[in-house]
């Protein structure tokens, strides 16, 4: 039985082990707090992010990361985005070397601009034929539900791809791979920004044109920073865009979307963000993601829109009227 370790046990990664112990896989699944390893050990649950959910007893906890990544054939990697390379300085002398890494993590890094896969790289010394990235449209409760679902695995080699796909394909979940890290890494941070826009949209009572609008110009935005960025144009119209960002933007199970959708009835980011444990990337991210398009002269208005509501700079009402108001000139896509 191989050996998958797991460093994040949040709704993501827990649902990710799962799918990994659905495949037949050992999982360790590494957890900033001791007692949620206790509780995922003893009652074979975690509470915290997925209550009511019954875990494989294939997936055992650990607050130690050595013992998580000891033996380990694969680590996957599922903390916020931001945390990532606080958390490499303390995890990178312990990770296995040659292993794949794996990002399931939808954010680019406040400062640097940096993918998750480039951060990967920096604080681990990993080539590009060990690091890939899980992506799609891949609401955690449902997955831990075992609903079926479909996700790219991505990494620059197509063998590393192909073994982790195998390494997670059950009957629930369906992989496909892509050699294109820098689109499904796009695809995936960006879908949240949008997503905040949509849910805002949302709790300000607007309807489906609105929400319909937003989505699609938010897919125009995302693929000219890919076409900026290298990426494949189609992996945008695949499951690591188009689904994630259709999935993230639609459903009330969206962390950014309901995120959003609170900013829209008149809360507050700092009233939002105390009421949950859970993180929404795109409230992070935007600012970094609009920064990334400046650098590369690439027009991302909703992106900016949505940082200036974060930042307090701007309502979400005057934001969604700002993007209609816009000059009509042409624009690509």
């Amino acid at each position: 039985m191989t050996k998958v370790a797991v460093f994040g046990a949040g709704s993501w990664g827990t649902a990710f082990a799962t799918v990994l112990a659905g495949a037949g896989n050992q999982v360790s699944l590494w957890a900033r707090r001791q007692s949620v390893c206790d509780v995922i050990n003893t009652q074979h649950e975690n509470p915290d992010y997925l209550p009511g959910i019954r875990l494989s007893e294939a997936i055992t906890a650990t607050h130690d990361p050595a013992a998580a990544a000891d033996g380990a054939e694969a680590v996957v990697l599922s903390v916020p985005s931001q945390s990532l390379r606080e958390n490499l300085r303390d995890w990178a002398g312990v990770l296995p070397d040659a292993v794949p890494l794996v990002s399931l993590m939808k954010g680019v890094e406040v400062g640097t601009t940096l993918r998750m896969s480039e951060v990967i790289a920096e604080l681990t010394g990993a080539g590009p034929e060990r690091i890939a990235v899980v992506s799609g449209p891949n609401l955690a409760r449902e997955i831990a539900e075992g609903q079926p679902a479909a996700a790219v695995v991505a990494c620059a080699d197509e063998g590393t791809a192909n073994r982790l796909q195998k390494l997670c394909h059950s009957g629930t979940f369906r992989p496909y791979t892509n050699t294109d890290v820098v689109g499904c890494e796009l695809g995936g941070a960006t879908k949240n920004v949008i997503a905040l826009a949509v849910g805002m949209a949302v709790g300000f009572g607007f309807g489906d044109n609105a929400r319909a609008s937003v989505i699609t110009r938010g897919l125009a935005e995302t693929a000219r920073l890919g076409a900026a960025l290298g990426a494949d144009e189609h992996t945008f119209s695949g499951l690591a865009g188009l689904g994630d960002l259709v999935a993230t933007c639609s459903s009330p199970l969206s962390r950014n979307r309901t995120f959003g959708e609170k900013l829209g009835q008149g809360m507050t980011v700092a009233e939002i963000a105390g009421a949950t444990r859970q993180v929404a990337e795109g409230v992070k991210s935007c600012s970094s993601i609009a920064e990334l398009a400046h650098r590369h002269d690439v027009e991302m208005p909703i992106a900016e829109a949505v940082t200036k509501v974060v930042a307090g700079e701007m309502t979400p009402k005057d934001m969604l009227f700002s993007l209609v108001s816009r000059s009509a000139k042409a624009e690509r896509w």
